[in-house]
């Protein structure tokens, strides 16, 4: 059901031509960043791969791929990626890199079964990275060097984007915070999950939450993770289990916590069957990705996805989505924007047109929910 945030007194910083060319920048310049800081080769990535392999993501575990039938090879099914958490790890032992080495790729997805809002679409784009280690660096101190190494990135491009628009002043704090989900949890008890972000990044600006994934002290995941990529269940040298998290920053335009990056230590062959048995997703053990990793013919990765739209819609200083990447949204989603004065891209009104063509203006249109600020 879509939703959308209400915004007072709405007013972009930059006009559109300004923003086509911020986003330009900020993509060549922070991906040139996150390839430098931690050795990343760029490569081609697909935009679908063949259904039932087990290299598609499931993401939290629950959406529905995009599939289509191929009529060059018997109607064979593929499916519209997620992400490519899984393919580049193959890649990697394609490429036969090291440790210390790895790889970056743009990704296109689809995701159908998105709640479309002021900061999701049906369409995703990010960089996709992977990067081999040993497995010394499995630990929760690799993993936050990691994380330094990128929110350093993300601090030169908000300058980089602060000369370029003045403006636009820098906000994001000199480090990022860590924290543990169960920490987290016990810090703010009686609130949700997304209340305790909304809390923890408030207050510090830019907080990387650990343990994605794992039963908390109330037996219950932060947010929910599929159990065959990050590892979240490997007891890490604070005594909790997880070696995964994701990036928050606090975003003054809609005052929410902006997640930029969902990244972690991936799973090894221990960690993968015993968050399939937890999952009760133990048939995946056939899929081919799976029968990969435990012959050990996959190397320990770690890696993550960094959005793309979202990174320019914080830097722009923007109040949706829609105003940095064009998608299908809703008409009264359209409309409820025109009147806060955000302009969303076009696509949505070529598909009225093509709507209205075709006789059917009147469709019923789903339910849409204004929320407040």
């Amino acid at each position: 059901m879509s939703k959308i945030l209400k915004i007072e007194n709405y007013k972009p910083q930059v006009g559109r031509l300004q923003t086509e060319r911020g986003i330009k920048m900020i993509k060549e310049f922070f991906q040139q960043n996150l390839s430098t800081a931690l050795n990343l080769h760029r490569v081609t990535g697909p935009l679908f791969v063949p259904s039932g392999t087990g290299i598609n993501d499931d993401l939290n575990g629950t959406e529905r791929a995009v599939k289509f039938p191929i009529k060059d090879l018997g109607d064979m099914k593929a499916e519209v990626v997620h992400s490519l958490a899984k393919w580049k790890r193959l890649t990697l032992a394609q490429y036969g890199f090291k440790p210390g080495y790895g790889i970056y790729t743009d990704m296109n997805a689809i995701r159908a079964d998105e709640e479309l809002d002021n900061l999701h679409s049906l369409y995703v784009d990010q960089w996709d990275w992977e990067r081999v280690i040993t497995k010394d660096d499995r630990t929760l101190d690799f993993l936050k060097y990691i994380v330094k190494q990128i929110y350093s990135a993300l601090k030169r491009t908000e300058f980089m984007v602060f000369e370029a628009y003045p403006q636009i002043k820098p906000q994001l704090p000199d480090d990022i915070f860590f924290i543990h989900s169960e920490d987290l949890r016990k810090m703010f008890p009686g609130k949700t999950a997304k209340e305790r972000e909304q809390l923890i990044t408030r207050e510090k600006g830019a907080v990387f939450i650990i343990g994605i994934g794992c039963p908390l002290g109330d037996g219950k995941p932060h947010d929910l993770r599929a159990p065959d990529y990050d590892d979240y269940s490997t007891v890490a040298e604070n005594g909790l289990p997880g070696l995964n998290g994701d990036i928050m920053v606090w975003d003054d335009v809609l005052n929410v916590a902006l997640e930029l990056s969902s990244m972690g230590v991936r799973v090894d062959k221990k960690a993968l069957l015993h968050q399939l048995k937890e999952a009760g997703k133990e048939d995946r053990e056939r899929l081919y990705f799976h029968q990969r990793l435990l012959e050990g013919s996959l190397p320990l990765s770690i890696g993550g996805g960094i959005g793309q739209s979202r990174l320019c819609m914080y830097y722009l200083k923007k109040a949706h989505i829609g105003e940095i990447q064009a998608s299908i949204w809703p008409e009264e989603m359209r409309e409820e924007c025109r009147k806060m004065n955000i302009t969303l891209l076009v696509i949505g009104a070529f598909l009225r047109l093509c709507l209205c063509l075709m006789g059917k203006c009147a469709v019923r249109r789903k339910t849409f929910v204004s929320k407040s600020k």
